[in-house]
């Protein structure tokens, strides 16, 4: 038991090395803008429930991705796959509209599962949540380990966090597809 909480605490201080690691960078001595400014810049702000759908619809139909399904269309026509839609225009139009649905579904999807083991930085930029991970599964390690040592083990930890991951993952998924309001 000895051993498993010791690597258990090793994890956690990892963890809380990743979390701080994951804070802006310090100001570079070579010239630049001055400390005050840096200091003041302004930090991310989580957009509007506007602003989010706005780039959900360019990021599921907009110019970039009609062309692009435009294009799988056009080459899937060419090539008459699959067969039964034909290779003339009708063809065509179901690949592009099958492609755009592909698309749909594939977005929603990678957002509703990234959710969970991802945060966002100052800057808005998306991570791995190092911390969020690790303290998930430390979590549950140490629960097993220390309440019932005689029944369960570290590996039962492991499972209860890979658990937790896929039903936040579910939910997700869930909210994004069934329940809506």
């Amino acid at each position: 038991m000895f051993r498993s909480l010791s690597a258990v605490l090793f994890i956690a201080a990892i963890s809380c090395s990743f979390a701080f690691a994951q804070t802006e960078p310090a100001p570079s001595p070579t010239p630049g803008p001055s400390p005050d400014r840096i200091l003041t810049s302004p930090t991310y702000t989580r957009p509007s429930a506007n602003a989010r759908f706005k780039r959900y619809v360019n990021s599921t139909v907009g110019p970039f991705t009609l062309a692009r399904n435009v294009a799988y269309a056009g080459l899937a026509t060419w090539e008459n796959s699959p067969e039964e839609w034909g290779g003339q225009w009708e063809g065509f139009g179901k690949r592009v509209a099958s492609n755009f649905g592909k698309n749909l579904i594939k977005q929603t999807t990678i957002y509703a599962l990234l959710s969970p083991v991802t945060a966002r930085t100052r800057s808005g930029r998306r991570v791995i949540g190092i911390p969020r991970i690790v303290g998930a599964y430390s979590g549950n390690i140490i629960a097993r380990e220390t309440w019932y040592p005689d029944r369960y083990d570290w590996k039962d930890g492991v499972r209860n966090g890979t658990i937790s991951f896929a039903v936040a993952g579910a939910f997700n998924l869930f909210k994004e597809f069934v329940w809506k309001k």
